[in-house]
């Protein structure tokens, strides 16, 4: 195995030297925008909130635990990359 690079082993804990603190001063300067357009901090804020993280499906997969033969397993891992899509697009058939 190759030795891993000085960046990467750099803990990222630890803070940037070159960059300054950000002060409250700092922050309140700041404003935010939609489209273009300076919006008030109430409305930024709540647009910020809502966009934060990736978006609600519209049907949320769930994990399970599920026992397969491993025949059964190895073959449909041998149909390559997509395998656990094409599984569940197949049992989705049966319903």
């Amino acid at each position: 195995m190759t030795a891993k690079s000085g960046v990467t082993r750099h803990s990222s804990h630890e803070p940037d030297r070159e960059l300054p603190e950000l002060t409250d001063a700092m922050l309140a300067r700041g404003h935010y925008k939609k489209a273009g357009k300076r919006i008030s901090r109430k409305a930024g804020a709540a647009a910020f909130r809502k966009v934060i993280g990736r978006p609600r499906l519209e049907n949320p997969k769930q994990a399970i635990s599920l026992r397969l033969d491993v025949a059964v397993l190895n073959r449909w891992k041998a149909s390559g990359p997509g395998w656990q899509t094409r599984m569940a697009e197949s049992l989705r058939q049966v319903l």
